[in-house]
């Protein structure tokens, strides 16, 4: 069993929080997830043909803190039939992605960001290797959903991210974010992180590194119940490397390539998550999608992550009673994808007309597909229902 890396749920048992069994159920019940600090590896699945592929990175969500690529939805058998190469990739999160230090900026002219690190040099990696395993390292698309969609945007405002992939598809998370939730300067975030070291015993970086890791995230669990601004400490900062400035500056100049955005009916804080992908698919001449498909066995709508069973065929991995009308609107929703990995434009033979900017395609589990504007009344009303139960 190949492990994630080590998260909270290593040590307190996802059952035990009724605010997340959601979740649970619907991607994490019956596996059997280890977890380590060298978990550094990644998933390929390859056309059975020999040939020079495009290349489909997908980088996973949970919040920055949490996550794996261990989870249900994520197989990418299908999608490599469809004639692409797909690798799924692990990173540092919690503690371990996105602690500050003035010891290590001091070193390395940097500090924090190690999960957004790894995702850089997991994507470099493929660049020069994948060729090995059928890809076109000359053709390659990063994919993420959440907090992996929200780590694409902040890659695609660094200088150095042209030379790795051309094209971004950022599914519920992409765009600009309302100022209050962007990254803080890195020193801003230290008197957090010096708090939590302060709580494990810790006088140094070097007592810190040595503390074992169980003691780290009891610290951290100890820290989060005094704070309330656990959410912005934890997340990707304004590093003086990747993001060098602020977002919101930075966010109008983003690298050249093609980009796809898409959001659910009723994604995390849908309102905001449809504004400023609309924003930001207006800015690059990009794609923009609406998944409407309400899920069945329940009354959540199309929750926030819905979608993932649906881009990689893994429906029946799920315990909801899925239909025919799913598994042909999936078919549907990965041959755009396809088309869009392979040639920076979804539309293809046979596919309904998807135009670029302004207007969303629209997904339903009717089968009819059209161009629409997101309405603001239903994202408004859905941003209210709260979290899944």
């Amino acid at each position: 069993m190949k492990e994630s890396f080590t998260q909270k749920r290593a040590y307190y048992q996802n059952l035990d929080n009724p605010h997340r069994l959601f979740y649970y159920k619907e991607f994490r019940e019956g596996i059997d997830f280890k977890y380590s600090e060298d978990a550094f590896f990644l998933n390929i699945w390859t056309p059975k043909d020999e040939g020079s592929y495009p290349v489909m990175v997908y980088i996973h969500g949970g919040g920055f803190d949490s996550g794996s690529t261990m989870e249900s939805p994520f197989n990418g058998t299908k999608l490599a039939e469809m004639g692409i190469v797909v690798v799924t990739i692990q990173y540092r999160v919690g503690p371990l992605g996105y602690l500050t230090n003035e010891e290590i900026y001091k070193k390395y002219g940097h500090d924090g960001n190690f999960g957004l690190d790894d995702q850089y040099n997991s994507i470099l990696w493929v660049k020069n290797h994948i060729a090995e395993f059928y890809g076109n390292p000359n053709l390659i698309t990063v994919c993420g959903q959440s907090a992996g969609a929200m780590s694409i945007q902040y890659l695609s405002l660094y200088p150095e991210s042209k030379n790795l992939f051309s094209r971004a598809i950022m599914m519920s998370g992409g765009g600009l974010w309302p100022r209050f939730t962007l990254p803080k300067k890195c020193e801003k975030t230290r008197k957090y992180w010096n708090e939590l070291m302060k709580i494990a015993g810790c006088s140094n970086l070097e007592e810190l590194k040595e503390l074992d890791v169980k003691s780290l995230f009891d610290a951290h669990e100890e820290l989060k119940k005094k704070r309330k601004d656990n959410a912005l400490n934890t997340m990707p900062v304004l590093d003086h490397k990747y993001l060098p400035k602020k977002v919101n500056k930075l966010i109008r100049h983003p690298i050249k390539i093609d980009y796809m955005l898409g959001v659910t009916n009723n994604d995390m804080y849908t309102v905001i998550l449809k504004n400023i992908a609309e924003r930001f698919v207006v800015m690059n001449n990009g794609y923009l999608y609406y998944f409407d498909v309400d899920q069945k066995g329940d009354d959540n709508l199309a929750f926030h992550s819905s979608d993932l069973r649906y881009l990689f065929h893994t429906l029946d991995k799920s315990w909801r009673p899925y239909t025919k009308s799913d598994y042909d609107l999936s078919l549907l929703f990965m041959k755009y994808i396809v088309n869009f990995v392979k040639k920076g434009n979804p539309n293809g033979e046979g596919l309904p007309k998807w135009k670029r900017r302004f207007k969303a395609i629209h997904l339903t589990d009717k089968g009819k597909i059209k161009m629409i504007f997101i309405p603001f009344h239903k994202s408004l009303k859905n941003t209210f229902k709260g979290d899944p139960k």
